[in-house]
Parts: C-alpha cells; sequence; structure tokens
C-alpha cells in the first residue's frame, strides 16, 4: 500500500505564459516605477489586509498623475484590481479598486472602456451593484441608521459604478444595451433615484447614466414608467415639480422616456405627459444667474447645470418636427435643413409633368466613361417620358398643399407654446451674455444652437397661402426678435470667431426662411453674407492647401459637404431675397448666386456651394408671378446665364468621385436634371413674362 501524499505548501505559481515587464528606458520614469509603483503593486497583493487596504488607497490617489496612471498599467494593475481588489474582504479595498478603475476609464480613452467590458467587467458591477443596492432598500438596519463613515463609503462606491457604467454605454451601443439588460443594475439606478438624502454627486452622476442610457430606448423608458419596486418614474415627476438644479437632470430623462415611448403633444402618456411639461422648468433653471462667489467649484457646477438645461431644449426642439408630423401637421418642405428645392422631383410623379427635350442640354460626350453614359441614358429616358409642365405643377412644386387649419391658438401644440412663450426669451438673452471665460462662452453657443433647432423645425412648416395661421401668429414675432437681438449684434460685432460665425449662419438661414421675406434686416445686413462667404472660401482654401495634421477636420468636409460656412451663407442669402423681399435686395443676391454659379467647374469653388446656389436660383424665381421675376430674372438676363452654366455643371457633377462622395454626387446629378427642366420652363414662358414688363 502506498504512503499518503503529505500536503505541502506550494509557493504561488508563476504565469507561464506572463510576460515579464520590462522597466521603461526613461530614467526619470525608471526610479518613479522603482520608488513608487513597485512598492504599492506589492502591497495591493499583500497577504496582510491592512497592507492591501493602505495600497488601494495610495493607488487611487496617485493614479490620477498621468506618468505613475501610465506606469500602473504597465504593471497590469487592472487584471490585479478585476481578480484581487474587488473580491477583498475590506470593503475599504473594494471601495479604492472601484475609485481605481473610475479614475482609468475618466483619463484614458473610449477603447479602455471595451477592454474593461472585454475583461468581463459588467459582471463585477452587477454584483457590487445588487450588494449596494440591497444596503440602500434594506430595513435592518435602515441605511439612514449607519455610521456617516459607512454611508460615505456606499456613496463613494456608487459613484465610481455610476461613473464607468456612464463612460462604458457611450463607449459602444452593444455595452449600452447589455447594462440596459441587466436588471441588477438597472435596479439599482432606479433605487437611488428613489432614496432620500442622497448626495448630489451622486445623484447627479445617477440622473447623467440615465440620461445616457435612455436616449433612443424603449425598454428603458419602458422599465422606468413600469417600474412598481422604487416608484422611479413617480419620483422623477416630483423632482420636476420641485424644481432646482436636480430638476434639470430630471429633465433630460423624462424628455428621452418621452421621445422613446413616443408621448407627443398629440399622443400624450400618463397624465397628458410630454415635453411640454418640462419646458416650463427649464426655462426657469435658465433664468438663474451665475452665482456671486465662483470658489468651491459654484461656477462650474452653474455653468454645466445651464448646458444640461440648453442640450435637453435643444433637443426638444429637434424632436418638436416629430410632433408635428404625428399631429397630421403639413409635412416639412424639406427633408432635412440641408435638402432644399428638389421638386422637379415631385412633379416627375405626377401625370403632368413637364416636357423636355431629351436631347437638350445634355449632348453625350463620346469620351466619357461606360459608368456616366449609363447614368445620362437613365437621365434622358426619364426626360421622354415627361409630359407638359405648366404653372400648376411649378406650384405644387415649390409649396405644399395641406390641410386648413386657421386656428388662434397652440392649444393643440402645447410644446411648442411653451418653447415661445418661456423658452425663447430665456435662450434670447443667453445669446447676449458676456462672453469672458469658457463658461460663458459655452452658454452661448448652447443658447444658439437651441434656437437654431427650433427655428429650423419651424422653417419646415409651410406658411404659404394662410397655412398654419396660428404657428405664423405666434412664430413670426420670436422669429423676428431672435433676428433683431441675437442675430444681428452677433453680425455687427463682427468676431473673428468662425465657430461662432458658423452657428449664427445657421441660425439667420432657418429664420430667414420661417419668416417668408419678412425678415426685419437693417440696413445692408445681407452684404455681411456675402462677405462672410468670401471668408469662409479663403479659410476652406487655406485648409485645402496646408500640410498641418489636422486630418480630422478635412476629413469632416469632406463627409459632409454641405455644413459648412460657404454652403450656409448662401442658404442665407437665397432665403432673404424670395419674395417679397425687395427687389434692390432680390437684385444684389442674384447678382450673387449668378457670378457664382458663372465660377463651376474653376479652383477654389466647392461643388456644394454651386448646387446649393442652384437650389436658391430655383426657389427665389420658381414662380413668374413674383414681381422679382419680371424685374430681375428677366431684364437682369438671368436666362443666358443659367442656359451657359448647363455644361459646366455637367463638367463638375462628372468631376465627383461618387465612391467617395456619393451624397455629393447624387445631388450634383439631381441638380443637373432639374437646370435642364428649369431652363426648358422659363423658356417656354419667356414671351409671357417680357410683354407683362414692356
Amino acid at each position: 500500500m502506498g504512503k499518503s501524499r503529505k500536503n505541502r505548501v506550494r509557493p504561488n505559481r508563476a504565469d507561464p505564459i506572463a510576460k515579464p515587464v520590462k522597466p521603461p528606458s526613461d530614467p526619470e520614469l525608471a526610479a518613479l516605477r522603482e520608488s513608487r509603483i513597485l512598492p504599492v503593486v506589492k502591497d495591493l497583493q499583500s497577504p496582510d489586509i491592512k497592507s492591501r487596504t493602505a495600497a488601494a488607497g495610495a493607488i487611487a490617489n496617485i493614479v490620477q498623475d498621468t506618468k505613475c496612471r501610465k506606469l500602473l498599467l504597465r504593471e497590469q494593475i487592472v487584471p490585479i484590481v478585476l481578480t484581487e481588489t474587488l473580491t477583498d474582504n475590506s470593503i475599504n479595498s473594494r471601495a479604492a479598486g472601484w475609485e481605481i478603475l473610475k479614475v482609468l476609464v475618466q483619463e484614458e480613452e473610449s477603447d479602455f472602456c471595451v477592454h474593461l467590458y472585454r475583461l468581463d467587467i459588467l459582471t463585477a458591477i452587477e454584483h457590487a451593484a445588487k450588494a449596494l443596492n440591497e444596503t440602500l432598500a434594506s430595513t435592518e438596519p435602515p441605511f439612514a441608521k449607519l455610521t456617516k463613515g459607512q454611508q460615505r463609503i456606499v456613496w463613494d462606491m456608487s459613484h465610481s459604478l455610476l461613473v464607468l457604467l456612464s463612460s462604458l454605454a457611450l463607449a459602444r451601443d452593444e455595452i449600452l444595451e447589455a447594462i440596459v439588460a441587466n436588471q441588477n443594475v438597472v435596479r439599482f439606478l432606479f433605487r437611488i433615484v428613489a432614496t432620500e438624502a442622497v448626495p448630489q454627486a451622486a445623484f447627479e452622476e445617477t440622473l447623467s447614466c440615465l440620461m445616457t442610457l435612455s436616449e433612443d430606448n424603449l425598454p428603458l423608458g419602458q422599465a422606468i414608467t413600469d417600474d412598481q419596486e422604487t416608484r422611479c418614474y413617480d419620483k422623477l415627476l416630483e423632482l420636476v415639480a420641485a424644481g432646482g438644479p436636480r430638476s434639470v437632470f430630471v429633465c433630460g430623462v423624462l424628455h428621452n422616456v418621452f421621445a422613446s415611448l413616443q408621448w407627443l403633444d398629440h399622443s400624450p402618456g400618463k397624465d397628458g405627459a410630454c415635453d411640454a411639461m418640462l419646458v416650463p422648468t427649464l426655462s426657469k433653471a435658465l433664468e438663474q444667474p451665475p452665482p456671486s462667489n465662483k470658489a468651491n467649484g459654484q461656477a462650474d457646477s452653474w455653468a454645466q447645470m445651464m448646458q444640461v438645461a440648453l442640450e435637453i431644449v435643444a433637443s426638444i426642439g429637434t424632436d418638436l418636427q416629430t410632433a408635428l408630423e404625428k399631429g397630421n401637421r403639413p409635412q416639412p418642405g424639406s427633408a432635412s435643413k440641408d435638402e432644399e428645392w428638389n421638386g422637379f422631383e415631385e412633379a416627375e410623379k405626377d401625370d403632368d409633368a413637364m416636357d423636355v427635350d431629351e436631347d437638350s442640354g445634355d449632348d453625350k460626350d463620346e469620351e466619357d466613361d461606360e459608368e456616366d453614359e449609363e447614368e445620362e441614358g437613365d437621365e434622358e429616358e426619364g426626360d421622354s417620358d415627361d409630359a407638359e409642365f405648366d404653372e400648376a405643377d411649378l406650384e405644387k412644386v415649390t409649396g405644399m398643399d395641406s390641410e386648413d387649419d386657421n386656428e388662434d391658438d397652440l392649444d393643440d401644440l402645447p410644446t411648442l407654446r411653451e418653447l415661445i412663450n418661456k423658452a425663447i426669451p430665456q435662450l434670447i438673452r443667453l445669446t447676449n451674455i458676456a462672453v469672458d471665460d469658457d463658461n460663458s462662452m459655452a452658454i452661448q453657443g448652447h443658447a444658439i444652437s437651441a434656437l437654431n433647432n427650433i427655428a429650423w423645425t419651424i422653417s419646415c412648416i409651410d406658411f404659404s397661402d394662410g397655412e398654419n395661421a396660428n404657428i405664423w401668429k405666434a412664430w413670426a414675432p420670436a422669429g423676428k426678435r431672435i433676428w433683431q437681438r441675437t442675430i444681428s449684434p452677433i453680425l455687427e460685432a463682427d468676431s473673428a470667431d468662425l465657430q461662432l460665425a458658423t452657428q449664427v449662419t445657421s441660425l439667420a438661414w432657418a429664420v430667414a426662411r420661417s419668416l417668408n421675406g419678412t425678415t426685419p434686416l437693417s440696413k445692408n445686413e445681407h452684404r455681411k453674407f456675402m462677405s462672410l462667404y468670401q471668408v469662409s472660401k479663403a479659410q476652406q482654401q487655406t485648409t485645402i492647401t496646408s500640410d498641418a495634421d489636422d486630418k480630422n477636420k478635412e476629413q469632416q468636409t469632406q463627409e459632409d459637404p454641405f455644413q459648412g460656412l460657404g454652403v450656409k451663407c448662401i442658404g442665407v442669402l437665397g432665403a432673404l431675397a424670395r419674395d417679397p423681399a425687395p427687389i434692390d435686395i432680390n437684385r444684389e443676391v442674384g447678382v450673387f448666386l449668378m457670378t457664382l454659379l458663372g465660377s463651376a467647374g474653376e479652383s477654389g469653388v466647392p461643388p456644394a456651394d454651386i448646387i446649393q446656389a442652384l437650389n436658391e436660383v430655383f426657389d427665389i424665381y420658381g414662380d413668374e408671378e413674383y414681381t422679382c421675376d419680371a424685374e430681375v430674372f428677366w431684364k437682369d438676363g438671368f436666362f443666358s446665364h443659367l442656359e451657359e452654366l448647363q455644361p459646366k455643371l455637367k463638367a463638375v457633377a462628372k468631376g465627383i468621385n461618387k465612391r467617395a462622395f456619393e451624397e455629393l454626387r447624387i445631388k450634383a446629378d439631381e441638380a443637373l436634371i432639374n437646370l435642364g427642366r428649369f431652363v426648358q420652363y422659363k423658356k417656354k414662358h419667356a414671351p409671357k413674362v417680357k410683354e407683362a414688363t414692356q
């Protein structure tokens, strides 16, 4: 019989595949590693609980230092924390471990969050969240009866978990979905909302996390409204009614919930819930003056609250378009703020369409490549199927038919009513604050963005022939105030800040579109946008010719060519020149646009600018009943310029790489087709127009 084997104590076996950490080559970093990093990492893995706890706290402090953080990461601090520190018997060690991970996600890039997710950080978070939830919900003993030190540890750990959850959710959609699907984590968030006397930092982080998770998230929206255990939804409503800084963050969560559940003006939720109930609270928050004492971070807290409130108002302004559409309101004249008068495409669908000679203006070039010949063949085939295009057809594409609605109030659109009456006055005020630091600059920018979103939504509503008179009656005075008290003062200041100029120009474009030729321009104010356009050309030329490493800006310009300052300046000018604008302004803008179109194909003239200018010409001179058609379009010989433009525009379209710039190429091809049809239409009606002007 063999002898029984005695138990022997063995030293921990080294990982056979682990690579030893090489010391850094930099002498300073090598010395720092020896003096500060290696000792605490060793103590973190010590058998002595006091040493581990002290080491965890020390690392939580030094990890904020960039050099120390990078050295700690080299020493595999993350696997050590995940596998040892977070499972330590000492709650202080565990709290310090979560603090270490919190600082790491705050300081590192989003890829680090993906790395943590792949290391199964959510399992550790779930375990901790479940334990914290039980502590907060406990009745024996109640949480309020714990010592202050015990409560502090709970809130410190909770804050670390909340920061981790927010950072993880922002890193990748699949991580966000995994978080929302985890019931223990969701119950933990609801529990904090429902708990009394939560520290401000932890509470704001909870609401911030819920805002991130609830955006466009129907499952979480339903979970919030259906929760019976903590009655999270009812608590959120109570906080909105109470006002104060916390109510702002609550409004962000509820706005996301309302949007995901489609609780809109015409389809409100429980007790009439929709965004209209949030706007007064947000507007009240925007009235708050900055603190007189800027110490202790009060100014930063105020600025953060203001920026969050402005972002929520901006989001409500954008989502308002969905509410208008759901309520069977007239559909927007364009699908987005970048799309302008593509009515000829709609006219193709009618039985009475234009009759265009398929050979006019688009003769085939035998040297074109096979792909472009195929495209042109399709265009000619579409043209040959068109029937005669008359005045009725043009009216269909320049103004949308919609139901009559001449109500004198906005009771059926409470969110729009609240935005116009309560939010817009505060937004206008904030666009004129003294910009003397980064906070005030950010607040001004967010206020302009909020106005911009509201104005673009309104600009998509059809006000022609008395349509939507109730909305026009409420909006027109507000739109004019925005122009006079926000746009004009910033233009007059003539700031060298091109980012601010781009923001204001976008707002001006939306307001001018919505006011339909009744914009309250001051003398020669339209010329400022002409000057801005020249600045934008110079800036773009500098960007193209520069050898700087700013590749992100160049890539952004390539990906979205219709968001540049130049296109926006052209859009503003086109909107300002529309009937019933004064003839002198119409003529000056018309000459500007024709001059720009004449430079098509030249170096330094972006194709997007040409396309936008052409679309503005279509909108301005598309109706021969307008005074400007006879007085400017025909008198100033614009027709011949458009005829000469066709071969130039064809060359511009062919020069756009459709693989690299697909949207730009599509819009260029559309503009080329519409130009041919527009020329044919104007040619057909030229005699009538000329007789009227004799």
